[in-house]
C-alpha cells in the first residue's frame, strides 16, 4: 500500500511538470503572458538570462572590438598616417563614438562634439590644435576657441586668444602635494581678475561663454560689470554666463576660496576643441587628478574624443633607452581615464622625432624607437587608438631635415616643430581622422 501511494505522488508530480512545461513553451512561442504564471514559468528565466548575457556581450563587443575576435597586428603601430587599434582589417572604424557624433552633426547640423587635446610644449600657444580645430570646424561646423585658462605665462605668442590675468593664486601639476587641479593642469583661487579674448571668431558670431569652476559654496563673480551668483557644489561646474557677439570678457572673483579653472568660448553647435598644453610633462602627471574629479569633468563638459600627445620629454638624456618606469606610472593613469570616460574615444599620439648630437652630428635619439613601442603597447593593452607621429613626420632624422630645410618646419633645438611644421602635423592628423570617419557605418536609428 505504501509503495502504491508513492507511485501516485510521482505520477502527479510528473503530470504537473509536463503541463507546466507545455504551457511554458506555448507561452514563449505564441507570446502569451500572464504575470502570476510568469513567476512559475519554467523557461522564461533561461531565455531572459540568455538575452541578458547576449546584451552584455553586445555591449562589450561594441566598447571593445577585441571581443569581436578581430585579428590584431601590433606591428601596425609603425605605419605613418594611420589611426589604428591594431586590427588587421583596415576597414574597421576605430573611433566609433567620435565618428558617430561627427555623423550626427554632419547630418543634422545640431549638437556639440567636444575634443580635449592634451600635450606638452609642442602644442603650446595653440600650435597644431588651432589648425586642427579650424579644419574640423570648416568641415563639420562650429566656431570658438574653446577652453582658456584665467591666467597663463605662455600665451604671448598665441594667435587665437588673448589671456590677461592677475591676482590669482595658482596651483599646478608641478607643485608638491598638489591634487585635483583642472585637466589643464592648473587651478586658480583668490580675488583675481581676468580679461579673455577669443581672436578666432568674427564680430558677427554669437559666442556662448561658460565659466568652469569648483564648489561654488554660494560664491559669485563680477562678469562684465555685473555680479553673477554661481550655482553648483560639484568638484567641477559649468555655468553659462552670456550668449552674445562679445568676444572679450572681463571678470573678477568675489570668493577667495572658490576654485576657478577657466572659461570656454564656443558656438551653440559644432566642433569644440580645447587645447590643454603643459610644458615639460609626459602624461604621468595626471596621477594627481583622481577618478571622481575626472568624472566631474566629464559630467560638466562631455568630451567625445580625448587626444594625448606626449613623449619627447621622456627623452631628456641622449642615451636613455629603458622606459619601464613610464609604463609603470602611465598604466594607472590610462586605467583611470578609461573608467572616468567610458563612452569617450581616447587616442594616444606618439612622440614626434627628437635629435641629440652623436659624434658631432644631430641624429634621432637612440631611445626613441623604444618610446614608440612603449606607447603603442600601452594603447594596445588599454584598447586605445594610436597614431605614430614620428613616422608620420618622416621617421628617423626627420626633425633634423625639418629644421634645415628652407623654409624650416622645425626649430634648431631639434625638438619643436615651428608654426609651419605644426600646421603640417595638424593636417596629417585631420586627414587620418577623416579617413577613419569614412569607415564608419551608421547603425543607430538616429544615424540612419
Amino acid at each position: 500500500m505504501f509503495e502504491n501511494k508513492n507511485w501516485r505522488v510521482v505520477s502527479l508530480i510528473t503530470i504537473c511538470f509536463g503541463i507546466y512545461f507545455i504551457l511554458s513553451v506555448l507561452s514563449f512561442a505564441f507570446g502569451f503572458s500572464w504575470e502570476p504564471f510568469e513567476k512559475v514559468n519554467l523557461i522564461t528565466d533561461v531565455f531572459k538570462k540568455n538575452d541578458r548575457e547576449s546584451t552584455e556581450a553586445g555591449k562589450l563587443a561594441k566598447s571593445d572590438p577585441k571581443k569581436q575576435n578581430l585579428a590584431t597586428d601590433f606591428e601596425l603601430y609603425k605605419k605613418p598616417d594611420l589611426i589604428t587599434r591594431f586590427y588587421k582589417d583596415q576597414n574597421v572604424n576605430v573611433l566609433p563614438h567620435f565618428s558617430e557624433k561627427l555623423h550626427q552633426i554632419k547630418s543634422t547640423g545640431k549638437g556639440k562634439l567636444r575634443i580635449a587635446y592634451f600635450g606638452d610644449s609642442m602644442i603650446e600657444g595653440d600650435l597644431l590644435t588651432q589648425t586642427l580645430r579650424q579644419l574640423l570646424q570648416k568641415e563639420f561646423g562650429g566656431y570658438g576657441v574653446g577652453f582658456l585658462p584665467v591666467q597663463t605665462n605662455v600665451g604671448s605668442f598665441r594667435k587665437t586668444a588673448s589671456i590677461k590675468g592677475s591676482g590669482w593664486k595658482t596651483t599646478n601639476f608641478m607643485d608638491k602635494g598638489a591634487k585635483n587641479m583642472y585637466i589643464s593642469g592648473f587651478s586658480f583661487s583668490g580675488l583675481g581678475n581676468s580679461v579673455l579674448t577669443d581672436k578666432s571668431v568674427s564680430s558677427a558670431q554669437t559666442l556662448q561663454k561658460y565659466l568652469l569652476y569648483g564648489n561654488a559654496g554660494g560664491g559669485s563673480i563680477n562678469f562684465n560689470g555685473s555680479n553673477v551668483r554661481l550655482n553648483g557644489n560639484s568638484l567641477v561646474n559649468s555655468q553659462l554666463l552670456s550668449s552674445d557677439t562679445l568676444a572679450t570678457v572681463n571678470f573678477k572673483s568675489n570668493s577667495a576660496a572658490m576654485p576657478v579653472y577657466g572659461m570656454s568660448f564656443e558656438s551653440e553647435n559644432g566642433i569644440i576643441l580645447d587645447n590643454f598644453s603643459f610644458r615639460g610633462i609626459t602624461g604621468i602627471e595626471f596621477k594627481k587628478i583622481d577618478e571622481d574629479f575626472l568624472k566631474a569633468v566629464q559630467n560638466s563638459s562631455q568630451y567625445d574624443l580625448i587626444v594625448m600627445q606626449y613623449g619627447v620629454n621622456l627623452l631628456w638624456k641622449p642615451d636613455t633607452e629603458d622606459f619601464s618606469f613610464y609604463t609603470k606610472n602611465m598604466k594607472p593613469v590610462l586605467e583611470k581615464f578609461n573608467k572616468a570616460f567610458p563612452k569617450t574615444d581616447i587616442l594616444l599620439v606618439s612622440s614626434a622625432d627628437r635629435a641629440f648630437m652623436y659624434n658631432g652630428t644631430y641624429e634621432t635619439a637612440t631611445g626613441l624607437p623604444n618610446v614608440l613601442e612603449t606607447q603603442a603597447q600601452l594603447a594596445f593593452d588599454y584598447n586605445l587608438a594610436f597614431f605614430n607621429l614620428f613616422e608620420t613626420m618622416g621617421g628617423k632624422n626627420s626633425i633634423v631635415g625639418w629644421a634645415l630645410q628652407n623654409p624650416p618646419l622645425a626649430n634648431k633645438d631639434y625638438i619643436h616643430p615651428n608654426a609651419k611644421g605644426t600646421d603640417v602635423l595638424a593636417q596629417k592628423i585631420y586627414q587620418a581622422l577623416i579617413k577613419d570617419y569614412k569607415k564608419y557605418k551608421p547603425t543607430t536609428p538616429t544615424a540612419k
